[in-house]
């Protein structure tokens, strides 16, 4: 269904009881409601929480958000920042943040519990230093408290290509990142890629998403007053954000929790969502607000 907030269009699914406690999940750069496994949705589901998947916006069947001035081609974010000028986002993460608050408003939820993932999970973070009114707990996965333009960048950005090509990209990209210890077959992946594509994965929304990101600065001194259950996971075999920066965030919420999982990387694949969806349960049930 689409949602009207914070002036777009989100696409959403609900699984679960309405009258149960909502789960909001939050996907990061580039991938969609679909990248979530009917594992870890329905296993949360099976744990009692309303659970609540979205297209962020630029992103599947969420409106795109273009700005005046803003080139979002990758050949003219590399040139940025080789020359070293500023990069200029559309939008800002905090945009992304009030995104999720509209969501809920639109959704009729006062409160909500939040899992977010890389991207999702620096919102995350800017929603319990912001919003911490509006959250019951929130798990913060696979992400850092500051982003900065890194070697290796190229590969995150979004290029302009066939079906063919976005699905072999997609798929190097699940290769590399992967979770070793909680593998999935390539036809997996090489359908999801598909169904990605099909459903809208526009290159230049993916680059205004990562400037959003790389442009969303230090978290880290405002995460040190953030007064709400959190918890920390990382995969200890995460080859794109390594789990120091988990460790990182854990160390500077105070009261977090933290769990660094061997055999998971940057991908949550249905092997691994049963792990994620019994350790994220059981920390609410032990720390969330509201009850559970």
């Amino acid at each position: 269904m689409q949602v009207s907030t914070n002036g777009i269009t989100l696409e959403v699914e609900e699984y679960g009881d309405p009258a149960d406690p909502a789960l909001i999940l939050i996907r990061g750069l580039g991938s969609q409601l679909i990248h979530w496994p009917r594992e870890l949705t329905d296993g949360f589901v099976g744990q009692g929480f309303r659970v609540i998947a979205f297209d962020n916006r630029d992103i599947g069947k969420s409106a795109r958000c273009p700005a005046p001035g803003v080139d979002g081609r990758a050949e003219t974010i590399l040139s940025d920042l080789a020359a070293g000028r500023p990069l200029t986002p559309a939008y800002a993460l905090e945009d992304m943040a009030a995104d999720v608050t509209g969501l809920m408003d639109a959704l009729g939820i006062a409160q909500a519990h939040i899992f977010g993932i890389s991207m999702g999970g620096a919102i995350a973070q800017l929603l319990a230093i912001h919003h911490a009114d509006r959250l019951l707990s929130a798990t913060i996965v696979m992400t850092r408290a500051h982003f900065t333009p890194a070697p290796g960048i190229e590969a995150l950005l979004g290029h302009k290509q066939d079906r063919a090509g976005f699905i072999a990209a997609a798929m190097e990209g699940d290769r590399a990142w992967g979770s070793p210890g909680f593998p999935a077959p390539d036809r997996y992946f090489r359908d999801l890629a598909g169904r990605a594509y099909d459903r809208g994965a526009g290159a230049e929304g993916v680059n205004r998403q990562l400037l959003a990101t790389l442009t969303s600065g230090d978290r880290r001194a405002a995460l040190r007053g953030v007064d709400l259950p959190c918890f920390v996971i990382h995969g200890a075999d995460d080859t794109l954000i390594p789990p120091d920066s988990g460790k990182e965030i854990a160390a500077l919420i105070p009261g977090a929790e933290l769990e660094v999982i061997p055999g998971m990387g940057h991908v949550i694949t249905p092997s691994l969502a049963p792990l994620l969806v019994g350790k994220v349960s059981d920390f609410i049930a032990r720390r969330g607000q509201g009850g559970h």
